[in-house]
């Protein structure tokens, strides 16, 4: 641990929140670090000081952690210009030494105080601004600078850092309750999750395997689970699946063909609404996007959610594949997401698009599906438990 190098880490919308909600949500932000970073945490007046065991760790581990807006590694030396000079100096020597700032660069020095000192802001990015000059002979440029060094005093001490790393931002999680997330092993699902992660909720993932209708491998959704729960930090991310071909097979054969698609996912949401009572969870998410598939038009997204009285949620709703896919890159997930398989049989030719609510609810109790679908859940079973 470098006692005199803390990563000064930022949060955002948490600190707009009333003093209890804010003090609990930097409790759980504080507890999620700890859960993937060892060193010592100290909190002071809306800034977390990291002192890492390890940097190089910490920083790859906090850009993936829900809340965290941004953060910067520092060094750290006590309030005394004579202190600041000599931790200047040794600092811009060392970004000299590793090609990240040029003498031939202009720069600027941005200065942030809190508590009472002798001097202000201005005076102390002056003061500091001019060791730089000394040290380098580098030009200074206070509108459109090529290299920003800040110094952050905060009372007796003081951090000289020039990173601004982003993190996800978003809330800490496990301060919104459990979800139930239907992942499957396409694009969209994946980054639907991941956002409702990132605004604080727990996730149980539930996929649904339609074998014969496909083959029956978990390879990619096992991927995808390990790929969300680097995001995971301080939450228990639960992985379950259900033998769902049956029910399929049912649906081929004794309901209009049409309608397949539509009882598919009629069905996927009232098992998910039956793990969701015992998950304890709050709410059913999907990667739902209006009008990208047959079962995402709007009379087939009513007629499908109609038979389910928990909140389902569809962060993506409103969003297209080309934007989807961009932020499935993003969290990695998106080359997972392509790999080849052999997509879903049971799909027919030519699937409803626009169902009649009450010829759904009919075609439901001809199929018995209630008692298909008790069967179907009498299947469930955890698969992160089983995984190293």
């Amino acid at each position: 641990m470098e006692k005199n190098k803390p990563i000064i880490v930022r949060y955002g919308e948490i600190g707009v929140k009333s003093p209890k909600v804010r003090k609990r949500f930097e409790k759980k932000l504080i507890s999620n670090i700890k859960s993937v970073v060892d060193g010592k945490i100290v909190l002071n007046q809306g800034r977390i000081f990291l002192f890492p065991e390890d940097h190089k760790r910490a920083i790859e581990s906090l850009k993936k952690i829900c809340g965290v807006v941004s953060f910067s590694p520092t060094v750290e030396t006590v309030t005394d210009h004579d202190a600041i000079k000599e931790t200047v100096e040794a600092y811009m020597k060392k970004l000299i030494e590793d090609g990240v700032f040029s003498p031939e660069k202009s720069f600027a020095v941005k200065c942030r105080r809190v508590g009472t000192h002798e001097f202000s802001s201005r005076e102390m990015a002056g003061f500091c601004g001019s060791v730089v000059v000394e040290l380098t002979g580098a030009p200074v440029n206070l509108s459109n600078p090529d290299f920003r060094l800040n110094v952050e005093v905060r009372e007796g001490r003081t951090y000289i850092f020039h990173e601004k790393i982003k993190g996800i931002g978003g809330l800490p999680l496990g301060t919104q309750g459990r979800m139930v997330a239907l992942v499957s092993g396409g694009i969209d699902s994946p980054v639907a999750s991941f956002l409702m992660m990132k605004r604080g909720c727990d996730l149980t993932i539930l996929n649904f395997d339609n074998c014969p209708y496909t083959s029956g491998s978990n390879e990619k959704i096992i991927k995808i689970y390990k790929k969300l729960k680097e995001y995971a930090a301080g939450s228990d991310l639960r992985l379950y699946q259900v033998n769902y071909g049956g029910f399929l097979q049912k649906c081929e054969e004794e309901a209009p063909s049409r309608m397949t698609c539509v009882l598919c996912k009629s069905g996927m949401y009232q098992i998910a609404e039956k793990l969701a009572q015992r998950e304890k969870a709050f709410a059913i998410i999907d990667g739902s996007s209006v009008g990208q598939v047959a079962s995402q038009t709007l009379p087939n997204i009513l007629a499908t959610r109609h038979s389910t009285s928990m909140p389902i949620l569809s962060p993506l709703i409103g969003l297209d594949k080309l934007e989807i896919s961009e932020m499935a890159k993003t969290i990695g997930t998106f080359d997972i997401s392509i790999l080849p398989d052999s997509g879903c049989s049971a799909a027919p030719k030519h699937p409803e698009t626009n169902a009649v609510l009450e010829k759904v609810l009919e075609t439901q109790e001809e199929i018995s599906m209630d008692v298909e679908l008790e069967a179907v859940f009498s299947t469930l079973k955890r698969l992160d438990l089983e995984l190293d």
